[in-house]
């Protein structure tokens, strides 16, 4: 009783094409993609921008780059 057949999966959709139609069902997985699509993007947008905006904050080996010291870090953090 757990799980669904493929058979239920099918009157399923056959039963929400009979009830919104196929304009609508095609219309509402446009809209979700484009949705999903547009969350994607701001992602990426945000993650290069987190890199932008301090870009030498900590070095290649894992470090701060020479010469900055923690007072230093604090102060940009504030601004």
């Amino acid at each position: 009783m757990g799980s669904l057949s493929i058979w239920h999966w099918l009157i399923f959709l056959l039963i929400a094409v009979l009830v919104f139609g196929t304009k609508r069902l095609r219309g509402a997985g446009g809209d979700l993609g484009a949705a999903v699509k547009n969350f994607k993007q701001a992602m990426h947008e945000g993650e290069t921008e987190g890199t932008k905006k301090n870009p030498g904050e900590i070095g290649a080996d894992g470090h701060p780059p020479a010469g900055s010291s923690p007072a230093a870090a604090n102060q940009r953090d504030k601004v």
